[in-house]
């Protein structure tokens, strides 16, 4: 498979200049960081050889926990355990009335017009919360390859409208994350298969996720 450069439209790409980056799904239900090693992906693993990462962040009086232990919080303190803060991001109230999935939390909408949720820790946003799932996966990067990573490509479903991928960017702001691009979800599953080999022909991407299913 040809190897493929991602950079942000009218930056020049230096051959002699070689950066870390890595690849995030930023997923519904589970996340992970990915790198190129030997010309194959791998995905990186936590201290307990775990992949994925649950995409659940719970907000406590003593600080904030993200993936399994807050997975295993949520249960007893759900209202401070937020899951699937991707289907919000961008999204203010009325876009997300019919959400039975999301009735266990409380909403205010801040001036913006995206939601805020209620915790411990007072409104946060699901930027906020991205954010922080953004952190445990750069930081487990970093670990993982001995060193800063220069920047993250994260992919996004193919229905996210601008609202919904600004949002996306801001979280890995927030965190201090340079983002080099945004990649349709799809689009990165394409990739992955070597649809860029020139063979002939109408090919359908199924791009099934706990959360969202894009085609």
């Amino acid at each position: 498979m040809a190897l493929i450069q991602i950079t942000e439209p009218g930056v020049a790409i230096d051959p002699h200049q070689r950066k870390r980056g890595a690849g995030v799904d930023l997923g519904t239900t589970h996340s992970l960081i990915a790198v190129v090693r030997g010309g194959s992906p791998v995905t990186l693993p936590d201290a307990s050889d775990r992949h994925l990462l649950p995409s659940v962040v719970r907000y406590e009086s003593e600080g904030i926990t993200v993936g399994y232990a807050a997975v295993e919080a949520a249960r007893e303190d759900p209202f401070n355990t937020i899951a699937s803060a991707k289907r919000l991001l961008g999204r203010g109230l009325g876009d997300i009335a019919d959400r039975k999935q999301l009735q266990n939390y409380q909403f205010t909408e801040e001036s913006a017009g995206m939601v805020k949720l209620q915790t411990i820790s007072g409104e946060i946003s699901p930027v906020q919360i991205s954010a922080e799932i953004l952190r445990v996966l750069v930081l487990r990067g970093e670990e993982a390859l001995a060193g800063r990573l220069a920047g993250i490509v994260i992919t996004v479903p193919a229905y996210f409208d601008e609202a919904q991928r600004q949002a996306t960017r801001d979280a890995a702001a927030l965190a201090n994350i340079p983002v080099l691009r945004l990649l349709n979800e799809p689009t990165a599953a394409a990739i992955a298969y070597g649809l860029e080999s020139g063979d002939q022909g109408t090919i359908a991407i199924y791009d099934l996720g706990g959360g969202t299913f894009d085609i």
